[in-house]
C-alpha cells in the first residue's frame, strides 16, 4: 500500500470524526471527566499538603534563620535575643516558647501557652477581636478557649504556675484576656493562650526561649546573617544550633506529611486507579458503539483494498486525538477549580486552605496517561470493527452490538473466576477473627478479601451479558406493568445485553464502592459507639480517692440546669480467681440503662436487659477466668462469705466505666459496699463546646458549694477523646464517600454517552415508532427510562457485590465492629442513582423526540 493510500485511510477516518462532532464529544466525555478527577485529586493533594504543612509547622515563611536550643542545652536567653535584634543584618527576631499552665479551679483545665509577636511577618496569629497583649498581666486566647470557657476581652482568668521558690508548689497568677486570636500555624484542637516574647518569660518563670525566628534585612546574605548571629550566641551562655528557615520548614513539612497523611494519599491513589478503570470501561463501550455505527464505511474501505492493520492504526489515531483533546480540557478545568477552591472555602466556610501550585509535570503525565488509557480502550473495538467484511456492511448497524451470547471461552473464564472468588471468600469466612482477637494476620486477611472482591468483579464483567436479562426481568417488572413506554424501555435495554452490561457494570462499580463504604463506615461507627460507651459513658466523671459522696450533694448535681443524665454509682474492689491466678477486679452497680450510651454496649452472650437482683454482667477477662457465659453461675466474694449470681450477659471487652462486673445495687450491698456513691457520671445539658464549658463550670461550683474540703475530687472530661474519635470517623467517611462518588460521576457520564450514541444508532427505529403513532413525549420517556434502567441494573449488581465484601473487610480490620446495614442510606443511593441515570438520559431523549418518520427513510446516521 502506497503512502497516499495510507494517508487516505487515515484521512477518511479523521474526516468522519470531524463530520460527526457529537460523537467526538460523547466518546471524549468520559476521558475528560477522568482527567478532571485525576488532576483535581492532584490539586486536592497539593491543597491538603500545603494546608497541613502551614497549619502544623512552627516556622513562618518569613523566617530566614532559626536558632534552636538543644533539648539538653540552656535556653536562648532574653539577653541573647536582645543582642540578635541589634545586629545590622537582622530586620526582626521573635523568641518562641511552647509551654502550658492550668487554670485555677476544682479540676485542672490546661491552657497551652505560646509566645508570638502578634503582628508583622513573623507573627503566626491573626486577631479576631479585642487587642493583643502589650503589658504584664495580659493574655490573648484562641477561639476554642474563648468558646469553651466563655472568655472574651476583659475576662479575668487565674493560672496555676510553679512557685519559683518551691517547684513542688504552685502560685496563682491573675491575668486579663485582652483579645481572641486565630492561629495560622496550628489547628485549634487545644485551648491556647498567646503573648509576646517580652512578657512570656517572666510570666512563666522561664530562663529563655526554645528557639528564635530571625528575618534578615533586604540584601543580607544567608551566610553573613548566620555569621553575625553565631557571633552573638558564642558570647552568651548558649549552645544553640543554627539552621536556615527553608531547611527547618522542609523538615517540618516531611514530618507533617508522614504517617496518617501519607497513608491517606496512598488510599487516594487506590481510588484514582478505580476511577481510571471506570473511565476506561466507559470509553471502551463508547468506541465500540461508534465503530459499530461505521461498519458500512469500514467495510467499503476493506472492499477497495484497505488492510485491517491500517484501519486499526487509523482508529487508534482517532483515539489519541480524542484522548489528547479531552484530557487537556479536563486538566485545565481541574487547574482552575483547584486555584478557585481556597478563596471559595474562605468565603463560604471560613476555612483557611492554602493555595496549590502549578504542577506542570503532573499535568503532562495526566494527559499522557489519559491518551494511553484511551488508546487501550480503542484497541479492542478497533480490532473488532476493522475485521468487518463487505457482507457484514449489508446488515443494520446495530446487528453486531445487539448480539446476545458470549463465547464458550468467555463463559468458562467467567465460571472459573466466580469459583475462585467464592472459594477465597469462603476461606476467609472460615478463618474470621473473633471480637477482641488480636493474634491474627490482618494484612493477609485484607489481601485475601480484596483479591476475592477483585476476582468477583472480573467475573461480573465476563458474565455480565448473561446476567442482564434475568436481573432485568425482575427489576423491569414494574415498568412493564406501568405502561407501553415502560415495555419499550425494558425491551430496548434487554435487546442489547452486551451494551447494557458494559454500561451497567461501570455503575455497579460505583455502587459497590459507595455501598461498601457506607456499610464499612456504619460498622466502624458502631464500634466507636460501643467503645465510647465503655471508655466514656458520659461527658464528665466526678470521682475522688474512693471516699463516698454525700447523697444530698448527688441530688444537687441532678438538679443543675447545666447537667443531664446525672448518675451516681458505687464501686467495690475484690480479689477473685483460683490460687496462683488471682486478680483484682472492680465491681460496680452502674446501671447501663441510666445513660444514653448504655444502648450502645455490645454483649458476647446474653442480654443487658436481664441485669437485676441475683444477676451479673461479666467483662471478657472475668468470663475467660471462670469460663462462664450467659446462664452460668458466678461466685463472688462478700463480707459474709460468698455470693452466687447468674450471669445475665458477658461482654466482648471491659464493662462501662472500666468495671469488670456489673451487679444490682442490692447485690452490691450484700457484698459489703458502703451506701454513698463512689462517683458521678453526667452529660452537658446542651451540645457544643460552649455547653460543655458551662457544664464544667457548674460541676466546679457544685463541688465548691456542696462538697467543701473534698480536695481529692477531680472532674474528668471523658467527652474529648470520644469527640475526637467521632470527628476522625466523620472526616474519614466524608473523604471516602467523596472519592468513591467520583466513580459514580464517571458512571453517570458513561450512561449519558452511551444513551446519546444509542440514540444516533437507533434513528431508524425511533423514526418507525414515530410513524406508528408514538408521540415525542412518550419517546422521551422511553429513552429516559432506558437510561434509568442502566442505573437500576448497576445498582442491583453493585449492592450484591459491595455489601458482603464490606462486611467481611470490616470484621477483618476491626474485629469488634458490628455487622450493620444502613438500609435507609443504601435505599437512597439506589433510588438516587436510578434517578440520576434517568436524568442523564434526558438530553439524548430530547434529541430522539425530534426524529421524524421521514428520518427513518434516510441513512440512519
Amino acid at each position: 500500500m502506497n503512502p497516499s493510500w495510507r494517508a487516505s485511510v487515515l484521512g477518511s477516518q479523521l474526516a468522519e470524526l470531524l463530520r460527526r462532532p457529537g460523537r467526538l464529544v460523547t466518546t471524549g466525555l468520559s476521558v475528560l471527566v477522568a482527567a478532571f478527577v485525576v488532576f483535581a485529586t492532584v490539586m486536592a493533594q497539593q491543597i491538603t499538603a500545603n494546608t497541613t504543612v502551614d497549619h502544623f509547622r512552627g516556622t513562618p515563611e518569613a523566617a530566614d534563620l532559626i536558632a534552636t536550643s538543644g533539648e539538653d542545652a540552656a535556653a536562648i536567653s532574653a539577653t541573647a535575643l536582645k543582642r540578635i535584634r541589634a545586629l545590622p543584618g537582622v530586620a526582626e527576631a521573635a523568641g518562641r516558647v511552647e509551654t502550658g499552665a492550668a487554670l485555677a479551679g476544682v479540676s485542672e483545665r490546661w491552657l497551652e501557652i505560646h509566645s508570638d509577636p502578634g503582628t508583622g511577618p513573623l507573627s503566626q496569629v491573626r486577631l479576631v477581636r479585642g487587642s493583643y497583649p502589650d503589658r504584664a498581666g495580659e493574655i490573648a486566647v484562641n477561639r476554642r478557649a474563648a468558646e469553651e470557657w466563655e472568655l472574651a476581652p476583659g475576662t479575668p482568668i487565674t493560672l496555676l504556675l510553679p512557685d519559683p521558690k518551691d517547684a513542688d508548689k504552685t502560685v496563682k497568677v491573675s491575668l486579663t484576656v485582652t483579645g481572641v486570636v486565630k492561629s495560622t500555624a496550628t489547628l485549634e484542637q487545644q485551648a491556647g493562650g498567646y503573648t509576646n516574647d517580652a512578657l512570656v518569660t517572666p510570666l512563666m518563670n522561664l530562663p529563655g526561649f526554645q528557639h528564635v525566628d530571625i528575618r534578615a534585612r533586604a540584601g543580607v546574605r544567608a551566610g553573613e546573617l548566620s555569621h553575625q548571629v553565631r557571633g552573638v550566641l558564642d558570647k552568651v551562655p548558649s549552645t544553640a544550633s543554627l539552621a536556615s528557615g527553608s531547611t527547618v520548614r522542609a523538615a517540618e513539612a516531611r514530618e507533617a506529611l508522614s504517617g496518617d497523611v501519607r497513608e491517606f494519599f496512598q488510599i487516594i491513589s487506590v481510588f484514582l486507579t478505580v476511577a481510571v478503570l471506570a473511565a476506561a470501561m466507559v470509553a471502551t463501550s463508547a468506541f465500540r458503539i461508534v465503530f459499530a455505527q461505521r461498519l458500512r464505511q469500514l467495510a467499503l474501505l476493506r472492499a477497495i483494498g484497505a488492510q485491517q492493520r491500517r484501519l486499526v492504526t487509523a482508529l487508534a489515531v482517532e483515539g489519541v486525538l480524542v484522548g489528547a483533546v479531552s484530557s487537556t480540557l479536563g486538566v485545565l478545568t481541574a487547574l482552575g477549580a483547584g486555584h478557585l477552591a481556597p478563596p471559595v472555602a474562605r468565603g463560604l466556610a471560613a476555612q483557611d486552605l492554602s493555595a496549590p501550585g502549578f504542577p506542570l509535570l503532573d499535568a503532562a503525565l495526566v494527559v499522557a496517561g489519559a491518551v494511553l488509557v484511551t488508546v487501550c480502550a480503542v484497541l479492542a473495538p478497533a480490532l473488532s470493527a476493522a475485521a468487518v467484511s463487505p457482507l457484514q456492511a449489508l446488515r443494520a448497524a446495530g446487528t453486531v452490538t445487539g448480539e446476545r451470547g458470549i463465547s464458550r471461552t468467555r463463559l468458562a473464564a467467567g465460571t472459573l473466576l466466580t469459583a475462585v472468588a467464592t472459594g477465597l471468600a469462603i476461606l476467609q469466612l472460615g478463618d474470621m477473627p473473633q471480637p477482641g482477637e488480636l493474634d491474627y494476620d490482618r494484612d493477609n486477611a485484607m489481601l485475601l478479601t480484596v483479591a476475592s472482591a477483585g476476582l468477583a468483579f472480573l467475573a461480573l464483567i465476563t458474565l455480565g451479558p448473561l446476567l442482564v436479562r434475568p436481573v432485568l426481568t425482575v427489576a423491569g417488572w414494574p415498568l412493564r406493568r406501568l405502561s407501553g413506554t415502560g415495555r419499550l424501555a425494558v425491551s430496548g435495554v434487554g435487546g442489547t445485553p452486551r451494551r447494557a452490561a458494559a454500561v451497567s457494570l461501570v455503575v455497579a462499580l460505583g455502587v459497590a464502592l459507595v455501598s461498601g463504604a457506607l456499610v464499612g463506615l456504619d460498622g466502624v461507627k458502631g464500634y466507636q459507639e460501643r467503645t465510647a460507651a465503655v471508655e466514656a459513658p458520659a461527658d464528665f466523671r466526678v470521682a475522688g480517692d474512693g471516699k463516698v459522696l454525700d447523697a444530698h450533694a448527688v441530688r444537687q448535681f441532678a438538679r443543675s440546669p447545666q447537667l443531664t443524665h446525672v448518675t451516681g454509682y458505687r464501686t467495690l474492689q475484690a480479689t477473685i480467681g483460683p490460687e496462683g491466678a488471682r486478680q483484682e477486679i472492680q465491681i460496680s452497680d452502674l446501671d447501663p440503662d441510666a445513660l444514653p450510651t448504655g444502648r450502645d454496649i455490645d454483649t458476647a452472650t446474653g442480654s443487658l436487659s436481664d441485669l437485676g437482683p441475683g444477676h451479673a454482667v461479666v467483662a471478657s477477662d472475668v468470663a475467660a477466668l471462670f469460663g462462664v457465659q450467659a446462664g452460668d453461675t458466678l461466685t463472688l466474694p462478700s463480707h459474709r462469705g460468698v455470693i452466687k449470681l447468674t450471669v445475665a450477659a458477658t461482654l466482648p471487652g471491659e464493662g462501662p466505666n472500666m468495671a469488670n462486673v456489673l451487679v444490682a445495687p442490692s447485690d452490691l450491698d450484700r457484698m459489703g459496699a458502703s451506701q454513698g456513691a463512689t462517683g458521678i457520671l453526667a452529660d452537658a445539658a446542651t451540645e457544643g463546646l460552649a455547653g460543655r464549658g458551662k457544664a464544667h463550670r457548674a460541676l466546679e461550683d457544685l463541688i465548691r458549694t456542696h462538697l467543701p474540703g473534698r480536695h481529692d475530687l477531680g472532674i474528668s472530661i471523658l467527652a474529648d477523646t470520644r469527640d475526637s474519635n467521632r470527628d476522625t470517623i466523620q472526616m474519614t467517611g466524608t473523604i471516602t464517600l467523596g472519592l468513591v462518588a467520583l466513580t459514580v460521576l464517571i458512571a453517570i457520564v458513561g450512561v449519558t454517552a452511551t444513551t446519546s450514541l444509542t440514540t444516533i444508532e437507533r434513528t431508524r427505529e425511533f423514526g418507525l415508532l414515530r410513524a406508528l403513532g408514538l408521540g415525542g413525549a412518550a419517546l422521551r420517556r422511553t429513552v429516559a427510562m432506558e437510561a434509568g434502567l442502566y442505573g437500576v441494573l448497576g445498582g442491583v449488581l453493585g449492592l450484591c457485590l459491595g455489601i458482603p465484601y464490606a462486611w467481611i473487610l470490616v470484621r477483618v480490620v476491626v474485629t469488634g465492629a458490628p455487622l450493620r446495614l444502613p438500609g435507609a442510606q443504601l435505599l437512597l443511593v439506589f433510588t438516587g442513582l436510578a434517578a440520576l441515570t434517568a436524568l442523564a438520559g434526558l438530553l439524548p431523549a430530547r434529541r430522539a423526540s425530534r426524529i421524524t418518520p421521514m428520518t427513518a427513510l434516510g441513512d440512519g446516521e
